[in-house]
């Protein structure tokens, strides 16, 4: 059985990685949707996001809307390969393999 992604595995990072792996490839969220959608507060998401920026998870993408700052997050290819391996390891985990 393959182990844990250590990254993924924490309550709220699987969370946004889950909520993210079910837009399209080329799709993104913005912020304020991502924490209304998990409850989070700025502080606490802007954490475990940069945690998953670092890991080359998600692009942070940073831009104005008129005079607005907006900020939208997207599941890197990587991000994506490493969840899905994650969800392996765990439904391993549950069937008992």
């Amino acid at each position: 059985m393959d182990a844990p992604d250590e990254i993924i595995h924490q309550s709220m990072r699987l969370r946004i990685t889950s909520t993210l792996n079910a837009l399209g490839p080329k799709e993104k969220m913005e912020f304020g949707r991502l924490k209304a959608l998990l409850s989070a507060t700025d502080g606490n998401l802007a954490t475990h996001l940069t945690a998953l920026e670092k890991a080359g998870y998600v692009d942070i993408a940073k831009d104005f809307v008129g005079k607005k700052p907006r900020t939208r997050v997207a599941l890197t290819p990587a991000g994506r390969k490493a969840f899905a391996r994650h969800v392996a390891y765990l439904k391993a985990l549950i069937e008992g393999e």
